[in-house]
């Protein structure tokens, strides 16, 4: 308790007690104002002009006459808080602020005000108090100090919002290594140290080389600096040369050429770890204040937090990637009568991964399949996704499928797992014997085909809904679109990683990229590096993907050969296989009998789906010898044999076989094991044999 001495009722009260409300503001130095918000006029007593700086005998009517007095950013702030208040239905409102007086100093200032509205709740006048807060909140801010202040925070934020954009550590080490960095921080030179493995990595020094032999790995337990601050988790300032050369006698000796004279070392630390260590370096002997010290306190908690993200990244990165790739194939094989270049891009912004892959697929007969897709998505479950879809198309095209049926049994599996990602996906099939091209595409871009002179074009395929959408759909239709490869020209599928850009559209891209490919180098592996440097050179969020393959040798004028296998009920697989058989005639020049050969090889598959229980495998070929034969075999594995019926016999079943022997030139039956092969030949004019032909109609 307060001994507030004896105290008598009959001692006479002070002349002006009790103290009038005027005297009470002024000696609390508390002003008045009255702020008519609908005539935009405002009032201030002589009390609350004092407070709020404004020199005597100025007239103050509106708000606009002491907004100047305020710094911009407390004024901002002021506004924004009584703003909200008038919006937000406040009865009352309280907000501190800064005020330049005119002796240059700054003062802080507290205004409270009462909101009066009408009937409707609109707002119409304020009325208020405001006091000086000086002594409240602290001393007066001097301008020199309150400009070293802003200074020193303009660094923290500067550095903080560079180190914002560093994704990965490289990213970090660059921002040290530039000229700038050291400008910023205000110092002569810099040095950044990483721990790696027990020791120190010198990464980074500016704003230009200084390497002094034996520093740019140390151990943690050296008599250096920053393996000083690592061990001691705190910051070691050095505030003159002979402090340095105390401390430090085999470094110093080293950098005293330099002209160094003081320095500032400070510990990287996240996750309660040291990670590392940042050193900066003045040319003049200087104390270091407390203010600065909690400055470069801060400034290296800043920066470890960012080393630490970086860090994250590279490490999260570089597992996703890892998982990328272990599903991808590991090797490409070797095919006789191709040239096959791969290539796969991750994105470098984020750290997910995508589900880009490729695929090369070895078949019978000389043919080879081509995949390139893209599952939906950017993270280890997109990557997931796309092994297992990888591996189940690849069984579905080696089990001899149709390229539509491989497509839509890939499609049907999607929408069997777990999943809510769909995929796109382009698969190619090709008879390297013969140039067929056979292409099917799921909501994917249409490749690109490179001529032998070296111009380039989009190749129009036909499509249908990407994979797991067409199934969901119902909508399990692949058309094939069937094209010629001849030697020399190379086919190209990738993903739209390689023309997407932010800020382009896709026609664009494709542009960019045929012309890309147009001025490329004709070297297959050259030509993929120089894809994916083009990529390199902008900034992408999406993975990248891309497969060449480039038919060799001259045109094959005999011996070729195709072949598909045909399962029961699978339209799909009927479809493909006239297609084969069309762009084989039309490949091998047998166009006169075209007709033909298409009719009774559609006879013979026919025949052998309806009188067998299993798949049909039907081959085409070109025979070689002294005449050209093109040849069609549609195996089973029925050892029943066919019987030609003549006309007259009751029913129509064999029918058939009497339009394959009006039409062949020769026909018949081969028992092959567990079934038969029926077969027929056509004897088709010379390539040269046409063109004398049509040269003389």
């Amino acid at each position: 308790m307060v001994d507030r001495g004896a105290t008598s009722a009959d001692a006479a009260p002070p002349d002006d007690w009790p103290a009038r409300p005027e005297l009470s503001l002024a000696l609390n130095r508390i002003g008045s104002f009255d702020w008519d918000i609908d005539g935009d006029r405002l009032h201030l007593d002589p009390m609350a002009q004092e407070v709020l700086g404004v020199p005597p005998g100025t007239s103050v009517h509106r708000v606009e006459d002491i907004a100047g007095r305020l710094p911009p950013e407390d004024a901002a702030r002021a506004d924004g808080l009584i703003a909200q208040a008038l919006k937000d239905g406040s009865e009352a409102y309280g907000v501190y602020y800064r005020v330049r007086t005119g002796d240059g100093t700054t003062r802080w200032a507290y205004a409270q005000g009462r909101i009066r509205r009408d009937a409707q709740g609109r707002p119409h006048r304020i009325i208020g108090i405001v006091r000086d807060a000086t002594e409240e909140l602290g001393s007066p801010v001097r301008p020199e100090a309150d400009e070293e202040r802003r200074h020193q925070t303009s660094v923290v934020e500067t550095i903080t919002a560079a180190l914002a954009h560093a994704s990965t550590v490289q990213d970090v080490i660059d921002f040290f290594k530039d000229a700038q960095a050291v400008k910023h921080l205000g110092s002569d030179l810099l040095v950044l140290g990483l721990v790696e493995t027990g020791r120190i990595h010198l990464v980074a020094e500016g704003p230009s080389e200084h390497f002094i032999p034996g520093t740019r790995y140390t151990r943690v337990d050296d008599n250096f600096p920053m393996s000083e601050v690592i061990r001691t988790l705190a910051p070691r300032f050095i505030e003159s040369p002979g402090e340095f050369a105390a401390s430090y006698p085999w470094l110093w000796e080293r950098i005293r050429d330099i002209g160094i004279g003081s320095a500032a070392y400070l510990p990287l630390i996240a996750h309660a770890r040291p990670i590392g260590a940042l050193g900066l370096l003045y040319r003049d002997a200087r104390g270091f204040t407390q203010q600065e010290r909690n400055l470069f306190i801060a400034l290296g908690t800043s920066l470890a937090q960012s080393i630490a993200r970086a860090m994250l990244f590279d490490q999260e990165h570089d597992l996703a990637e890892g998982l990328q790739q272990s599903m991808l194939p590991r090797r490409i094989p070797d095919i006789p009568g191709a040239q096959i270049a791969v290539r796969y891009r991750s994105a470098r912004m984020g750290r997910d991964i995508g589900g880009d892959w490729y695929d090369v697929i070895p078949l019978p007969g000389g043919r080879v399949g081509a995949v390139i897709g893209d599952v939906q998505g950017h993270d280890t479950h997109a990557s997931a996704v796309m092994g297992q879809l990888r591996i189940v198309l690849r069984a579905y095209a080696t089990e001899g499928h149709a390229p539509a049926t491989v497509m839509a049994r890939a499609s049907s599996f999607l929408e069997e797992l777990d999943t809510d990602r769909f995929a796109t996906c382009t698969y190619a099939e090709a008879d390297l014997s013969t140039g067929v091209l056979q292409v099917v595409r799921a909501g994917h871009i249409d490749p690109l085909l490179r001529h032998t002179d070296g111009t380039c074009r989009r190749l129009p395929v036909s499509g249908g809904l990407p994979l797991g959408l067409s199934a969901d759909f119902g909508h399990l239709d692949y058309p094939v679109t069937t094209v010629e490869l001849d030697p020399g020209e190379t086919l190209l599928l990738f993903t739209d990683g390689l023309v997407e850009q932010p800020g382009s559209d896709l026609d664009e891209g494709m542009r960019r990229l045929i012309g890309a490919v147009r001025d490329g180098p004709y070297d297959l592996h050259q030509l993929a590096d120089r894809l994916c440097n083009v990529i390199g050179e902008r900034v992408g969020e999406d993975d990248m993907a891309v497969l060449l393959l480039r038919r060799h040798g001259p045109g094959v004028r005999g011996g070729g050969r195709l072949q598909q296998h045909i399962a029961p009920a699978d339209p799909e697989a009927l479809s493909a296989g006239r297609h084969m058989i069309r762009a084989a005639v039309r490949a091998w020049g047998a166009r006169e009998r075209s007709d033909e050969i298409e009719l009774v090889a559609d006879e013979l598959v026919t025949n052998a789906l309806l009188h067998t229980d299993g798949a049909a495998v039907v081959t085409i070929r070109m025979l070689t010898g002294p005449e050209r034969r093109l040849r069609v075999e549609v195996e089973d594995k029925s050892s029943a044999l066919p019987r030609r019926r003549e006309p007259g016999e009751s029913g129509v079943s064999g029918r058939g076989l009497l339009l394959v022997d009006r039409l062949a030139d020769v026909w018949g039956v081969e028992p092959r094991g567990g079934g038969k092969s029926v077969w027929c030949e056509f004897i088709v004019p010379g390539r040269h044999e046409v063109a004398e032909g049509t040269t003389d109609d």
